[in-house]
């Protein structure tokens, strides 16, 4: 069965990190009530749901991707870009613990969950703001008992890699290919964000459904266009804090240690 870990909203959500859209003002309520919609979604599409309490002190701590990655095989516990976020990672891998082997990434390296790309046995590395060359290199090194390639893709527009292109299922990427290299993705197929959307390439493949936000109709038309189930979901509250829906959460089948 597949877990989802998640993680309350942060009454400090206002104080959120903000790199690449204007700061606006963030309803907490409305904002809370969107993430719990995401989680009652997870769980209706067969998720096992694991809600941490919110972490009061860290503004950006919703966001349970970016302090891990969680492969079959082990979970990798990285030092985030930003210092501030960097507590982050403490209450997430202990309730990894209970699920997966511990690695860590170290600093200088930073890397954010996502920045990482995961199709199959590969996983690619976004370099921007967040991630940086030395990340980089300590993630083959403790991949490699596992059989996992790395593979580095330069971003230049948007705020992690997975803000640029998502895996939506078979050898189908949703992307705005403005914002990063794409030659390391050419044997993929692509659906192209809409012109009008730029932020819409961040959806979540689960459940035999697209989970796509409500925001992003022209994409969620070309979607469906090519034959994908879409669940559409309003998250326009917490966009404002810069998320996506792959961000809020960590999903990984339940396996023994």
């Amino acid at each position: 069965m597949l877990t989802a870990i998640t993680r309350a909203v942060s009454p400090a959500i206002v104080h959120c990190e903000i790199s690449f859209i204007d700061r606006k003002p963030i309803d907490l309520a409305i904002a809370q009530d969107q993430h719990h919609a995401y989680e009652t979604l997870l769980a209706n599409l067969g998720a096992r749901v694991l809600s941490l309490p919110a972490e009061p002190a860290l503004p950006d701590s919703m966001f349970v991707e970016d302090p891990a990655i969680v492969l079959d095989e082990l979970a990798v516990i990285l030092p985030l870009g930003t210092a501030s976020r960097r507590p982050e990672a403490a209450s997430l891998a202990k309730a990894l613990s209970a699920f997966r082997k511990l690695a860590y990434v170290t600093l200088p390296g930073t890397l954010e969950g996502g920045d990482v790309l995961r199709i199959g046995r590969k996983l690619f590395a976004g370099l921007t703001r967040r991630s940086n060359a030395e990340g980089l290199r300590q993630l083959p090194a403790i991949l490699a008992p596992h059989k996992y390639e790395v593979i580095a893709v330069p971003v230049t527009g948007c705020l992690h890699l997975k803000s640029a292109v998502t895996h939506i299922g078979g050898n189908t990427l949703l992307a705005n290919r403005a914002w990063f290299d794409t030659v390391p993705f050419a044997a993929y197929d692509w659906i192209d964000v809409d012109p009008a959307e730029p932020h819409a390439a961040n959806a979540l493949a689960f459940g035999g459904t697209i989970i796509f936000p409500a925001s992003f109709p022209r994409t969620h038309a070309r979607l469906e266009a090519q034959g994908f189930h879409v669940t559409p979901i309003d998250i326009s509250e917490l966009q404002k804090a810069e998320s996506g829906l792959t961000c809020s959460s960590l999903l990984f089948e339940h396996l023994p240690i």
